[in-house]
């Protein structure tokens, strides 16, 4: 049995693969919170970000910091409004060429066909992350 949910996450990925962010704001609510899990001083794209404008500086600052070499959502869940997203991504950072990598375990929360809520938890890379 498909799940619209699920489908819906997977297209916002389809969309990021695609660099059209805008395609993937069609499917959030005007008031979307977009959280990504971590300390700001580590990473410039962690931290709250509301609203369209909120999500479009979060993936301006994701493409200006980091150059993913690989970015994989691997296991989809779906269970009531929520869509569970397991993953791994690696990549270089641009400004010192430190390379990253992580587990990660991404959670949307659907409302009316769109994602209101965003959660981004990630297991940090061995040593830590390198600041961005």
């Amino acid at each position: 049995m498909s799940n619209p949910n699920i489908s819906l996450v997977q297209n916002m990925y389809a969309a990021f693969g695609r660099g059209d962010i805008d395609a993937l704001l069609t499917m959030a609510t005007p008031d979307i919170e977009w959280n990504s899990g971590g300390v700001k001083r580590q990473y410039p794209a962690f931290g709250t970000h509301k609203g369209p404008a909120g999500v479009k500086e979060f993936f301006r600052t994701v493409a200006e910091t980091v150059e993913f070499s690989e970015f994989s959502p691997r296991e989809f869940y779906g269970d009531r409004d929520k869509v569970f997203v397991l993953g791994f991504y690696a990549g270089t950072i641009k400004r010192n060429g430190h390379k990253v990598a992580a587990e990660w375990l991404m959670v949307f929360t659907v409302r009316d066909g769109k994602v209101v809520k965003f959660e981004e938890y990630v297991a940090p890379p061995e040593g830590g992350f390198p600041s961005g």
